[in-house]
């Protein structure tokens, strides 16, 4: 999913990675698309150890913000993330990616950096998952990472400005916002991952997943089994390779150049699975069945998904459903990325600003009362009481009972009547 390594004049890099490499690890795109206007800034990518508070009581290192209190000894409460700063960020990966075109290497920097859980591991970090240990050189320089140095390029000025951020948490909030803004389905997130704190904690190489294995289909059972997911997230996952492109020079996969990817947008080349790559939607499941298109790459990964017989119920269903297969695809990304992260606090956070639903105006007795005096509360409640005992409410007004109003105004003109009368 990596773009094609800038010029050395306008970008410095720790280090380079491999030409080619055979593995597109889960399954997404080696390249993706950096735009003209994106500048990249000339210094390095800190790629140390970032600094952190670590409590005299605890192993754990804090960096997100804490708060301390004495209470005879240090005793340290943290968040791993702030949830403003969260959310000043995310307004931030919007932005990006309107300059940048950055989607599909986002994508695949929050998938690397989860994609490593081994649910047969209980210990945290030790089992993996996303704990940002990607920003580390160690694990940047496998080789399903090649190119993954240009994303931390992109994001880490953003991090530099919320400092209150976790790494776990930012490379999982810009996969999650690249989906949403290229028209997929809204992830159900939650943040408040912790980092870990030395390229000592990063996973051993190989726990991503090759694109041509000799055994397609049994080798994608194999990593995801591993990572707690099944047949369904399998397929559902591998629909993201409707975004991005493959380059050769970077993954030994797919064509220098096609129709769809010669003028770009960003620097043009490598080859796409979908005519619209940046765009997120079904189409990849329709063009692999399909194969009508040699322009369209698919790899032994993508075949083996109408291939298999269990694959293949579902991306039939993908091709032909594309809300289902949002639907599917919004729960299985949430799990690759929760699942074996440290979240602090355990229940993690949530930014979502959901639509609260519209408060109806209560019930005001004083609405009632004659002349200037206003009810007592006393009597504010009867009335509430005796409203409430004939059917109304304060979020449903009284039904008017016409038959009522008409004897009532009958019975007024007689007593009127009789009044005049007399």
């Amino acid at each position: 999913m990596a773009e094609r390594i800038a010029s050395s004049n306008s970008v410095n890099y720790a280090y380079r990675v491999p030409a080619v490499t055979r593995s597109t690890s889960l399954l997404l795109p080696r390249s993706s698309s950096f735009s003209p206007k994106c500048h990249l800034s000339s210094r390095s990518v800190h790629l140390s150890a970032s600094r952190s508070f670590v409590s005299p009581l605890s192993n754990r290192s804090l960096t997100g913000p804490c708060k301390r209190h004495a209470t005879g000894s240090t005793t340290v409460i943290c968040a791993a993330s702030d949830p403003v700063q969260l959310k000043g960020a995310k307004e931030d990966i919007k932005e990006l990616l309107k300059s940048t075109y950055c989607h599909p290497i986002l994508v695949r920097l929050g998938w690397h950096d989860a994609g490593t859980y081994d649910k047969n591991i209980e210990e945290w970090p030790q089992r993996g998952g996303a704990n940002g240990s990607l920003h580390f050189e160690a694990e940047l320089k496998h080789g399903a990472n090649a190119g993954l140095i240009n994303a931390l390029k992109l994001i880490q000025p953003i991090k530099d400005k919320y400092p209150g951020v976790t790494y776990a948490d930012l490379f999982q909030l810009a996969s999650a916002t690249a989906i949403e803004e290229a028209g997929g389905p809204k992830i159900p997130m939650k943040y408040g991952r912790v980092d870990v704190t030395g390229p000592d904690q990063c996973p051993p190489e190989g726990k991503l997943p090759d694109a041509g294995p000799p055994s397609p289909a049994q080798h994608l059972r194999d990593v995801f089994y591993r990572m707690g997911l099944d047949d369904k997230d399998i397929v559902a996952l591998s629909g993201a390779h409707t975004l991005g492109r493959s380059r050769p020079e970077r993954s030994g996969w797919g064509k220098p150049e096609t129709k769809y990817t010669k003028d770009g947008p960003g620097a043009p080349g490598g080859q796409s699975w979908t005519a619209q790559w940046l765009k997120f939607d079904n189409s990849y499941f329709r063009d692999i069945k399909e194969r009508r298109d040699e322009d369209l790459l698919v790899l032994p990964t993508d075949a083996a998904l109408f291939d298999d017989p269990s694959f293949k119920v579902y991306a039939e269903k993908y091709a032909e459903d594309q809300e289902a297969f949002f639907k599917d695809y919004a729960e299985a990304h949430a799990k690759l990325s929760n699942q074996g992260a440290l979240f602090d606090p355990p229940e993690g956070i949530s930014i979502d600003d959901e639509a609260k639903p519209s408060t109806p105006e209560p019930f005001v007795a004083a609405k009632y009362s004659s002349g200037e005096k206003d009810l007592s509360n006393t009597m504010k409640q009867k009335l509430r009481a005796e409203y409430e005992a004939i059917g109304g409410s304060p979020d449903k007004p009284l039904k008017s009972n016409y038959f009522l109003n008409i004897i009532i105004v009958i019975a007024g003109l007689a007593i009127l009547t009789s009044l005049l009368g007399n």
